[in-house]
């Protein structure tokens, strides 16, 4: 039967768009390095919600988002982007966690929350893609804004902050 072609084509297809859609910057990294290994986390840093460079997540979210730029760190062994994502909501109530982000596969980790004064270690902290939806879009955000270049991190931390602070000259809205 002549449809068989088609049908056949339909896998490849489908992960075709799927990745166009999810955007350049994962675009091209269908496979992942087998020899990839997480160097060792450093503990939480400091942040200070006073400095907070914020930036949209989506259009009408009550919640503001922010990185202190001193939380923000780029691990030359492993590639990630680590740092502290603050969420605010309209009535002060705090969200704030310390988190790894992959460039290369699109993925984001928690390792820690912030929690009446102290951080508290995420249990079995595992990656989660930044496209799984409202839960990670934070964080396919701060990627896009400024964290990734393409599939890999910004070459500084300073090039970040500059990105988050321009969104209109960076981020594809």
């Amino acid at each position: 039967m002549k449809l068989k072609p088609v049908f056949a084509a339909l896998p490849a297809i489908f992960l075709a768009l799927t990745f166009s859609l999810a955007g350049p910057a994962w675009a091209q990294n269908l496979t992942d390095n087998p020899d990839w290994k997480e160097s060792e986390v450093p503990p939480p840093p400091a942040f200070d919600v006073g400095k907070l460079v914020t930036f949209e997540v989506s259009r009408g979210s009550s919640l503001v988002y922010g990185v202190d730029p001193a939380s923000v760190s780029i691990s030359r062994v492993d590639s990630l982007v680590r740092y502290v994502m603050v969420a605010t909501s309209p009535s002060g109530a705090r969200n704030v966690m310390y988190e790894g982000l992959r460039c290369s596969t699109g993925e984001v980790k928690t390792y820690a929350r912030y929690l009446d004064g102290r951080w508290q270690s995420v249990a079995n902290a595992q990656w989660r893609s930044v496209f799984d939806g409202a839960s990670s879009l934070y964080a396919l955000r701060f990627a896009r804004a400024g964290a990734c270049d393409g599939s890999a991190p910004q070459s500084t931390v300073r090039e970040i902050v500059e990105r988050l602070k321009k969104p209109n000259q960076y981020l594809d809205q």
